[in-house]
This record gives C-alpha cells, sequence and structure tokens, in this order.
C-alpha cells in the first residue's frame, strides 16, 4: 500500500503531464515535442537513457541496488533479472470534439487511443521506482515507444535493441492500455493467451475503362465492380470461415470519379482486416485477392490488389497474465479485475513484444464516473475522454508489476 502511496503522491504531476501531451499530440514516429516532455520528466532520476536512431523513441534503464539476500548490487549484471514496461506515446489524426479544457490545439490530431494516459503514468512509475532502487533485485526498461498508430514503431524499437538495453535480453514485459468505454473506470481487464486480433490492411485499385454516364456500356464501368466487391468481401466472411474463428472486413475508404455523369477509369477501396487465429490470417492473405481478382475478371475488368500483413496476432503468456491479475487484485482488490471472455478486435504492436519475452497486456477502463460505459464514445472517436482518476492506479501498477516480478525471478 505504501506503494499506492507514492504513486497517488505524484498523481498531480502525472495529469499536468498528461495535460501538457493532450494538448500537444504528435502522429507517426516522429514526436519531437513528446519525446522532449518525457526526457524532461526523466531528468534527474538516474536512468540510462537513449534515444532512437530511425525513430524519436526513449528507452531509459533503472539499474535496481536491491537482493534478495538483502545485499546491495550496483551497475549491470548479467545475472540479474529485467523486466521491460512499455508506454506509446502517439495520437491519432482525429479532430477533437470533446470540448476539455486541454483539448488539442493541434488541427487534425488528437490523443484519441488514451497514449497520452500511458506515457503520463510510465514517467509517473519511473519517478517511483528511481524512489525505491534499493527494493528492485534487478534491472527495469521502460520503453516509451512513438508509431503505434499503424506505423509499427514497436518494431523499429526491436531493431534498436530495446529488448537487450539493459545488457541482457529482458525476461518480462508489460503493456498498459486505458478505454473509453467497455466497463466501469477502474476496472483492470485481462485475458491469457489470445488477447487481441492480428490486422491487415487491404489495398485495391479497379482498372476499368471511362465513358460517358448515358453509355455505360461503351465503357468499363470500376464503380459498380467496386461495390460489387465490397459486398462480396462481406459474404466470404460469412461464407468461408468459421463463426468460431471470426474475421472482421471493414472498408473504410470508397472512392471513385469526378462527376456523377462521368464513368471513371479506375475506382479505389481500403479496407482493415482483423483475425483470431494465425490460420485464419493465412487463409485472408490469399483468399481475399483471389476474390477480388475474380470479381473484376468476371466484368472484364482487372484489379491491383495490395494485401498488406500489418500486426500479428497479441497473445500474452499464462503465468505471466496471472501474475499481473494477483498484482491487480493485491493492489486494488479482486472488484477491481475482470478477465475479458474473448480477445478485442483492436490490434497492437506490442504484439511484437509478447512474441519474443513472456509478459502480458492489461487494459484499464478510464471512463469518467459521471459516464455510462455502455454508451461512452470508444477509442478514436472524437469524442472519446479518458478520466485522469485513473492516472495514480496506472504508475502504481507499472511500479508493483516491476518490483514484484523482479523479485520473483531474482
Amino acid at each position: 500500500m505504501a506503494l499506492l502511496d507514492d504513486a497517488r503522491a505524484v498523481a498531480g504531476d502525472v495529469a499536468d503531464l498528461r495535460h501538457r501531451l493532450h494538448q500537444e499530440p504528435e502522429i507517426g514516429l516522429d514526436l519531437p515535442r513528446t519525446q522532449e516532455k518525457v526526457l524532461q520528466s526523466l531528468d534527474g532520476l538516474g536512468y540510462e537513457i537513449t534515444t532512437g536512431t530511425d525513430t524519436t523513441s526513449v528507452t531509459a534503464v533503472l539499474r535496481g541496488t536491491g537482493r534478495t539476500d538483502g545485499t546491495r548490487s550496483t551497475g549491470a549484471d548479467a545475472h540479474r533479472p529485467v523486466v521491460l514496461l512499455r508506454g506509446d506515446m502517439d495520437a491519432l489524426p482525429v479532430q477533437e470534439k470533446t470540448g476539455m479544457p486541454f483539448a488539442s490545439r493541434v488541427d487534425g490530431a488528437m490523443h484519441a487511443c488514451g497514449h497520452d494516459l500511458h506515457t503520463a503514468m510510465l514517467t509517473g512509475a519511473a519517478g517511483v521506482l528511481a524512489g525505491r532502487r534499493d527494493q528492485l533485485a534487478g534491472d527495469v526498461v521502460l520503453m516509451f515507444q512513438p508509431g503505434e498508430e499503424g506505423f509499427d514503431g514497436a518494431d523499429v524499437m526491436l531493431k534498436e535493441g530495446v529488448l537487450d538495453a539493459a545488457g541482457r535480453r529482458a525476461d518480462a514485459a508489460y503493456g498498459l492500455h486505458v478505454m473509453s468505454s467497455m466497463a466501469d473506470g477502474g476496472t483492470l481487464m485481462s485475458r491469457a493467451g489470445s488477447s487481441m486480433s492480428s490486422s491487415d490492411a487491404l489495398l485495391v485499385t479497379v482498372h476499368g475503362a471511362g465513358g460517358h454516364g448515358s453509355a455505360p456500356f461503351a465503357a468499363k464501368d470500376p464503380v459498380t465492380v467496386a461495390a460489387e466487391m465490397v459486398m462480396a468481401l462481406q459474404a466470404m466472411v460469412t461464407r468461408q470461415f468459421d463463426v468460431f474463428d471470426p474475421v472482421v472486413v471493414t472498408v473504410g475508404v470508397l472512392r471513385a470519379g469526378t462527376r456523377r455523369n462521368v464513368i471513371p477509369e479506375t475506382a479505389r477501396l481500403e479496407a482493415t482486416i482483423r483475425s483470431f487465429s494465425t490460420e485464419a490470417k493465412a487463409r485472408l492473405k490469399s483468399s481475399v485477392p483471389q476474390l477480388l481478382e475474380a470479381v473484376a475478371a468476371g466484368h472484364g475488368l482487372t484489379a491491383t490488389v495490395d494485401y498488406i500483413e500489418e500486426y500479428p496476432l497479441t497473445v500474452t503468456d499464462g503465468a505471466e497474465t496471472r501474475f499481473a491479475r494477483s498484482v491487480v487484485e493485491e493492489l486494488f482488490g479482486p472488484e477491481r479485475h475482470q478477465e475479458l471472455a474473448h480477445p478485442l478486435a483492436g490490434s497492437e504492436d506490442f504484439s511484437r513484444v509478447l512474441a519474443e519475452v513472456p509478459g502480458s497486456f492489461l487494459f484499464l477502463s478510464a471512463v469518467p464516473a459521471s459516464a455510462d460505459h455502455a454508451t461512452a464514445a470508444y477509442n478514436h472517436s472524437p469524442y472519446a475522454l479518458f478520466d485522469d482518476a485513473v492516472l495514480a492506479d496506472g504508475v502504481a501498477l507499472y511500479s508493483r508489476l516491476a518490483v514484484d516480478r523482479l523479485a520473483a525471478l531474482a
């Protein structure tokens, strides 16, 4: 409980950082102002800090000085355990409509997924852990990651060596994600095994022949073919894939033409594809292009189909997830934990970390007390609200995961 008190003591500073991050969101892999704020928050805490070369990442290593036998240790030790904690930092190309006093000041950009909370909570944990170095029976790596929202920043940081930043491979890794709906505020959720879907991108250009809208027989209309493709994709989902191993195909872009009486030469559609098993993911990669090329050919047209594999399935380690749940229940009480019955259809590049290091990924509801989680705006909405009240909980959870896991590993 003393650690929870420490987290509550820094909650004001954490909220201030969160608000400053929220007002100045940055998108993608290049987040210089965000990086600057993180580095300022870490200054003087005793971390070994490196920044990315291919992205504005921050990796901070804290050398614990405690041992389970009560003696002290200094410096790197090839035999001491390492725990990694991750917080993503990037925002989304969303125009904020929350009306909050600290709303985004950047046109067309918003922390609509709560990464500002993740970053602030992890910097808060950095301070708490630095004050407890003598209780750390190993080393802690803090992974401040840009580019989670479609830029695969985790992969960039892995290539830069974040998993070995302490001098040896991390033994366990944990991530935390806030939610603007799903459950009452303060609820922590986890799931062993498959916890989030994989994601792929589908980019299609239908090639036809332009003409006058009054004489479609004299042209090759790509618009009707693109429309048929949209429906064919939905039929494929229900007719070719097991309902108990589901896939999700959503067309988010459908674009063609310049005037109502002109048949364009091309039409464009773009979709996101989610799946929950490696088998379904592999089938989609082959089946989707085959289907769309056949639809085009059936009308005498052609299609360029780019199927791009993005984030893999997020799979949490069973033992690490049980450990994380025990930490949640000890810190906050068993009533604060909820086991997810099914994986979430969102995707995460933290999946790449969990594919290399055993660990877990937890969800923290940040729904304001005055809101109904069943009707609250979902993550990525311009109306998504995340309550500062959960910041201390996130700081405490990050910190306790590191302290307790290092003690168990030592």
